[in-house]
């Protein structure tokens, strides 16, 4: 059974800048005080027979991305654009009945296969009811198509009438597939769908799915934060940070030499049964910022080691790092925030002000572009200290690797223009 696509030169999904934001409301009257960047600026293309992965850490925006891919959920801006009879067009500017044609022709298999399948329902009604739905077949017929759709996925006739409750999770995922596989679909987005099951059953769910991937032309949008996995299903490699891609480019090519810092630090992360390379094994340093209010310049600076003065440096990052230092702040009597890159501290005694000096000072991934000045105060007869920070000023690319082209491999960060950041303590601004 061939994909209906014949022209396989063109993309069968493209998006292209791809936001999706959520308002975040506070108070009695719930006005939005600010959003939660899920997805911010995504794009590439899925092509059919071809398996796209995408990985990333928790909370990084892939299961947003995928939801909106599959069009269960609307982006914020920018564009999903469906193949349709050879031409890109946007599935939020479909008619109805195309949009159900949409519908039908991407389905989507979600990590927790016991949430998505209806406790209630039988098999033969999880799996047949798409067919219901799009008056595909009934009676006699529905029955045996139902039964081909388990044969296809190792289960059989004997199944049809249990209860999602009465099957392994390894199980219950060929269910799922079984029923996203119902009306012959030209893609599926895999949200993580081996993440819950254990090692051999994770090898019978892939294998299936490449199996069925070369018989039906099916192309995957394999959502998951398993490198591994990845590497065994994918023919290209998007990663994402915070939001944004981090790398994009053929799988092998980026396993075999990352670009992106973010990437190879996953790659260092990932452990292996060779004890040589696991003794090397190291994981990131911090945890993912806050979506609602994501890093300046280039999203990944705060945790990176080849971070410069260019990345994208303001007062919050500082922040970040020592507000789990004990009795850091305790002192600190007002905060004045000028802007994002300058902010007066003021604390209640000469020593907490001190104490803030010695401790950027000992930050040794940050120590080479602080630079922390003094200056006697004779009224007060003690130094006060001026912290500035090389922050930026201007948006610009930064490509990290050859970049000749959308669908080519390349690697991008966002870095900035110098300009001075400053934080003062207790005193005169020195540095402008």
């Amino acid at each position: 059974m061939i994909s209906k696509k014949d022209n396989v030169g063109q993309p069968i999904l493209s998006i292209s800048d791809v936001t999706k934001h959520y308002p975040i409301r506070e108070g009695a009257l719930q006005r939005v005080v600010g959003h939660v960047r899920a997805v911010d600026g995504v794009s590439f293309d899925i092509f059919p027979g071809k398996t796209v992965g995408l990985v990333g850490e928790s909370g990084c925006g892939k299961s947003t991305l995928g939801k909106v891919v599959a069009g269960l959920t609307d982006p914020t801006s920018g564009s999903v654009r469906y193949n349709f009879n050879n031409q890109l067009v946007s599935i939020s500017s479909l008619e109805k009945n195309k949009f159900k044609n949409f519908r039908r022709n991407c389905q989507m298999v979600f990590q927790d296969s016991f949430a998505s399948l209806n406790p209630r329902h039988l098999v033969f009604d999880i799996v047949g009811r798409p067919l219901k739905v799009y008056k595909e077949v009934s009676g006699y017929d529905l029955v045996e198509k139902v039964v081909s759709l388990l044969n296809q996925v190792g289960l059989g006739r004997e199944h049809l009438y249990r209860y999602p409750h009465q099957f392994s999770g390894g199980q219950r995922q060929r269910i799922s597939i079984a029923r996203a596989l119902a009306l012959n679909p030209e893609i599926i987005i895999l949200d993580e769908p081996t993440s819950a099951l254990d090692v051999s059953v994770q090898a019978q769910i892939l294998n299936l799915l490449n199996e069925l991937q070369k018989a039906r032309n099916l192309a995957y949008l394999f959502v998951t934060h398993d490198l591994s996995v990845v590497r065994h299903m994918a023919d290209s490699l998007v990663v994402m940070y915070l939001g944004k891609i981090a790398e994009a480019g053929e799988t092998q090519a980026i396993f075999a030499k990352p670009y992106h810092p973010y990437t190879k630090a996953l790659m260092d992360a990932k452990p292996s049964f060779d004890e040589g390379q696991n003794s090397k094994a190291k994981g990131l340093d911090g945890v993912v910022p806050d979506p609602a209010r994501p890093p300046q310049g280039c999203r990944f600076h705060t945790r990176c080691s080849l971070a410069t003065d260019k990345c994208g440096w303001e007062v919050d990052d500082v922040v970040r790092w020592l507000e789990d230092t004990p009795g850091m702040f305790e002192s600190l009597t007002a905060v004045e925030r000028k802007s994002e890159f300058s902010a007066v501290l003021s604390f209640s005694d000469e020593s907490s002000a001190a104490n803030l000096k010695q401790e950027i000072g000992d930050l040794s991934r940050i120590t080479s572009w602080i630079r922390v000045f003094g200056m006697v105060n004779s009224a007060s007869g003690y130094d006060e200290q001026h912290i500035v920070i090389n922050g930026f000023s201007e948006l610009v690319l930064e490509v990290f690797g050859p970049d000749v082209g959308r669908h080519s491999r390349s690697a991008i960060g966002v870095a900035g223009l110098p300009m001075n950041l400053a934080i003062e303590i207790e005193g005169e601004v020195l540095i402008k």
